[in-house]
């Protein structure tokens, strides 16, 4: 009930939405999981295997930071979490395209998965759509309304 009231406030004001409400609940909830199946499957990879591909665990550790940052961003909504959550979801992005591309095309330089490699493939692509909702949830609750 004070969440509402606050948004109603902030609407009344020309004030943005908050990114942690309403259809951002589950965008958080979503990058939550990310950032705990990546953070979790970073540090086995790093504690069992590391000098295995050190590249490709150290971008998984990277990944998960960047989702911890979005998902805390996202959850808070303020003006600074609003560009904090800019910038994860834009490096995110940067990251599952570049990392997709070269683990296309260079296969050597990947010897195990990351999140990102082909695009996410072994997260059912998600990591490659979840910045470009996020993003796109971004710009739609920062709309003023009325």
């Amino acid at each position: 009930m004070a969440e509402d009231v606050r948004e109603e406030t902030a609407a009344a004001a020309g004030e943005a939405a908050g990114t942690g409400s309403g259809p951002g609940r589950i965008l958080v909830a979503v990058y939550g999981i990310f950032a705990l199946a990546a953070g979790a499957r970073a540090a086995v990879q790093m504690a069992t295997r590391f000098s295995d591909a050190p590249v490709a665990y150290s971008l998984s550790a990277f990944a998960a930071v960047v989702y911890v940052l979005a998902t805390v961003a996202l959850a808070l909504g303020g003006r600074t979490s609003r560009r904090v959550a800019l910038v994860s979801c834009s490096i995110e992005l940067v990251g599952v395209l570049a990392v997709g591309t070269l683990s296309l095309a260079d296969e050597a330089a990947f010897p195990d998965e990351t999140v990102w490699s082909v695009y996410g493939q072994g997260y059912g692509f998600v990591p490659l759509v979840l910045p470009a909702v996020g993003l796109y949830w971004l710009w739609r609750s920062g709309r003023r309304t009325g």
